[in-house]
């Protein structure tokens, strides 16, 4: 029987067809769609993907803080009875306010010059810049120290006496801490964000309730006096280990060489900035100061039990600021305006909705968290609804007024903070007699407000940037 021809041998042409074409992968699943989008985040090396992990970490570390605080002041003033512990946070408000200034603006100044002398390849000023403002920073706070400590005497006849030992002791912390606020701007410029926080932040904190904890335990004094002396020496302890490693690692970062010091160029950045950072201040304080000299006591512990609880929505600002603020100036020395511009469009959407996410997680569950707190405090839930309305209009221009810094608009940025606090002290005084609690919050967020609009202005007018959560952020040309 004749063998079949190969012609006949072939397949089909249907055949061929489908024997020509490489076979088609399944679809993955959603499971591996999300485990390859994780694994592209993690491996990401990008500035916007960096900037987001040091703003989660900053974010966690003030967060952390916050709790840690909470259950700290809860344990020290089981120790201490309500009288010391009302001393104690007395008086560390003080240092909390003027140590957060005594640097003069040092610490933001250096998310300046840090990457603009790397940037320009300027090495001996850059050098100057990491010595040289620390020292700078320690004597500034060091002569504001020595002022206080004057002040305090001066005072002692109508001080109350037993607030002029921890007073006192109060200034012998504020020179460490000019070199914590220095120190964590440098820090911060180099992303590295648990050097710069976790000291001051954490650790400070935990061995401060620890060691009042001993001292609880072996029934030494708990008194304020103590409390105080055991701030001071924390502080002072994980400042200069702060400073050992900081130290270490700037060796590794920037070659050893020659310094050029520069202090009048630095204080002329650093002053504007300062000026900012204490209307800002104020503008944090006002109401509560407004409310202290206008409302009964049992008004402001209400008010700032909420408050309190929605300044976690703060954090985020604080966090993204933190992590991208050394960015702008990088870009903008290098002249890649595009760059800037969609660096910073990322930056308000990383502000903007983890805000108003965490805003809504803290409103729904506002009430109960109020509880916590003793009876009658559900009264301040108004007070959130009404605050988170201007926290949410800041958090929608993202770090506007970090952008206008480090761009060089400093006084435009200070003018607004001025302006915004005069909008926040003179709404406080007309509100809240009328009003009370509710007045003082009403003029809080319409100060919020009132802020953004101009950081919106100016930015829009003097850098070509729409800075709004929505709409395009291209430079003018």
């Amino acid at each position: 029987m004749a063998l079949p021809s190969f012609a006949s041998r072939q397949p089909p042409a249907e055949a061929v067809a489908l024997a020509g074409t490489e076979p088609v992968a399944p679809a993955p699943s959603p499971a591996a769609r999300l485990i390859a989008r994780v694994k592209a985040i993690l491996t990401e090396k990008s500035d916007s993907r960096l900037a987001q992990l040091i703003a989660g970490k900053v974010f966690l570390v003030r967060v952390g803080s916050a709790l840690l605080a909470l259950v700290s002041q809860v344990l020290l003033a089981r120790w201490m009875g309500a009288f010391e512990f009302g001393v104690y946070i007395y008086v560390w408000t003080w240092v909390l306010m003027i140590g957060a200034l005594s640097d003069l603006g040092l610490s933001s100044a250096a998310k300046r010059f840090v990457p603009e002398y790397s940037e320009l390849g300027a090495l001996n000023h850059l050098r100057g810049f990491l010595s040289g403002s620390r020292w700078l920073a320690f004597a500034i706070a060091t002569g504001i120290g020595l002022v206080g400590a004057l002040g305090v005497t001066l005072l002692a006849p109508v001080l109350d006496h037993y607030a002029i030992i921890p007073l006192y002791l109060a200034c012998l912390t504020i020179p460490i801490y000019g070199l914590v606020q220095a120190q964590a701007g440098i820090a911060q410029s180099y992303d590295w964000p648990n050097l710069a926080l976790m000291p001051f932040y954490i650790w400070r904190q935990a061995a401060i309730t620890v060691l009042m904890g001993v001292a609880w335990t072996f029934g030494a004094p708990t008194d304020a006096v103590t409390a105080m002396l055991i701030a001071v020496a924390t502080t002072y302890i994980v400042t200069i280990g702060q400073l050992f490693v900081l130290n270490r690692r700037l060796k590794a970062k920037v070659p050893q060489g020659p310094k050029t010091y520069a202090p009048k160029i630095w204080l002329a950045t650093s002053l504007p900035i300062f000026v900012v950072e204490s209307f800002y201040l104020l503008l944090t304080y006002v109401d509560i100061l407004a409310l202290e000299h206008f409302g009964s006591p049992d008004q402001v512990a209400v008010y700032y039990a909420g408050a309190r609880l929605l300044a976690i929505v703060a954090f985020v600002y604080f966090a993204i600021a933190g992590a991208t603020t050394h960015k702008f100036t990088q870009y903008h020395v290098s002249g890649d305006s595009k760059r800037l511009a969609s660096f910073f469009a990322e930056a308000t959407r990383w502000t903007f909705w983890p805000s108003l996410a965490v805003c809504a997680a803290i409103l729904a569950f506002g009430q109960p968290l109020l509880k916590l707190f003793g009876p009658n405090f559900e009264q301040g839930y108004a007070v959130m609804l009404i605050l988170a309305v201007g926290m949410m209009a800041r958090a929608a221009v993202g770090p506007a007024e970090r952008l206008l810094n480090m761009l060089g608009e400093r006084k435009p940025c200070a003018a607004i903070y001025a302006i915004a606090f005069t909008i926040n002290l003179v709404l406080c005084i007309v509100l809240i007699p009328r009003i009370g609690i509710e007045g003082a919050a009403a003029a809080t967020s319409t100060a919020l407000a009132a802020e953004s609009l101009m950081l919106y202005r100016v930015a829009k007018r003097r850098l070509g940037f729409h800075v709004f959560i929505m709409g395009g952020r291209t430079p003018s040309p």
